[in-house]
């Protein structure tokens, strides 16, 4: 994205508590109507990053721009956001109608014409007639929603949200990813969602940014993180991996390899190959990229003899663990389960293991 297509523009931004540096240097954007997630772990400065967006905590150096405009000596009531929390600080002594209508208070609108918005709102999130329900009344899911409506209601140009979906069981967090997909796409405003679930934030974005140490690795689409991280860190984070240690074989200026433990030599396409002949390098495949035989596969397929180790069948996907020559850690493989019986399942069994060189991730040496 370029600097003139930036909604949020976030440049050479810092935070110190004391001498801890909880953000070093993050420079990125953020363009209108996208919704952006900060992935990461806990204590990996994502919350920070937000709070600063928000104003509820200063920056330390650098500036954050919105819709144009420098935020550093922009109070966070007067910032064109409005942020949603975890916890969703749902009123226990307000019916829905006016938890929703909460921020309204201080607009010179009649009570006729806060309700027609907040109607408006309980429409949007699919919960109409819902206005006189009290708070304790209310499910996990409907909570989200309503704290979701009371900051919709404000119009703000930014849409801040804290994990606001941690609370849920897995089943309601699933659906109400699809929702607040659905309501960002309806609403058209840019989302900013901090997430330490991969899944998650793979689900909604149109973009993520993968942070760790108070920096941002890497930023891309969920399908770039995923087929292309650019470091082990996020190929770790994001999704499951497999490892192998490798060399860089160079053959000539068109071909190219890689010798990985237990893999043998992988053919390469030189542009992929920037590291020089015998480069010390990470050769990294996910789990789904590996297929299972009884046989050896036909043709010029890389294959290697496995032994299974372990099954775990999953439902709808079975994890294998085998064994291969010139390597101690056993390999992970995944596979949908398309039949009621799906590939191997018997402890010791001798197998082929089988890949794509396109599925073949090159990333430099820890």
């Amino acid at each position: 994205m370029s600097n003139s297509d930036a909604f949020i523009s976030i440049r050479n931004v810092q935070k110190f508590f004391g001498t801890f540096r909880a953000i070093e240097s993050v420079s990125m954007d953020i363009g209108q109507g996208e919704f952006f997630s900060l992935l990461g772990a806990s204590g990996c400065g994502k919350t920070t990053l937000l709070r600063m967006l928000a104003g509820f905590e200063d920056t330390s150096a650098g500036e954050i721009y919105i819709d144009g405009q420098p935020m550093s000596d922009v109070p966070p009531h007067q910032r064109p956001v409005n942020m949603v929390f975890q916890s969703y600080a749902i009123f226990p002594h307000l019916n829905v109608r006016d938890n929703i209508a909460y921020g309204l208070r201080k607009r010179k609108l009649t009570r006729a014409q806060r309700y027609e918005l907040v109607d408006e709102m309980l429409d949007l999130i699919k919960l109409p007639g819902y206005g006189t329900r009290k708070a304790n009344e209310l499910s996990g899911g409907q909570r989200q929603r309503i704290a979701l409506a009371r900051a919709l209601i404000l119009r703000p140009k930014v849409l801040l949200l804290d994990e606001p979906l941690g609370a849920l069981d897995k089943q309601l967090r699933e659906q109400m990813q699809l929702e607040l997909r659905a309501l960002q796409r309806k609403v058209g405003i840019t989302f900013v969602f901090v997430t330490h679930d991969q899944e998650e934030a793979l689900t909604l974005s149109d973009r993520i940014a993968v942070m760790a140490g108070g920096k941002v690795l890497q930023v891309d689409t969920p399908q770039g993180l995923y087929e292309a991280p650019v470091s082990r860190t996020v190929a770790s984070f994001i999704g499951n991996m497999n490892f192998f240690e490798g060399r860089v074989r160079r053959n000539g200026a068109a071909t190219g390899a890689v010798e990985a433990e237990g893999l043998g030599t992988i053919p390469i396409p030189v542009d992929r190959l920037t590291r020089p002949d015998g480069a010390p390098v990470q050769v990294a495949l996910r789990p789904e990229k590996f297929a299972l035989t009884a046989t050896r596969p036909d043709g010029d397929v890389p294959a290697v003899p496995a032994r299974l180790n372990t099954a775990a069948y999953l439902g709808e996907r079975s994890h294998y663990y085998v064994a291969i020559d010139g390597r101690t850690a056993p390999v992970a493989v995944s596979s949908p389960n398309v039949s009621r019986v799906n590939g191997p399942a018997q402890a010791g069994s001798d197998l082929w293991l089988s890949w794509s060189p396109d599925a073949v991730v090159i990333l430099d040496p820890d």
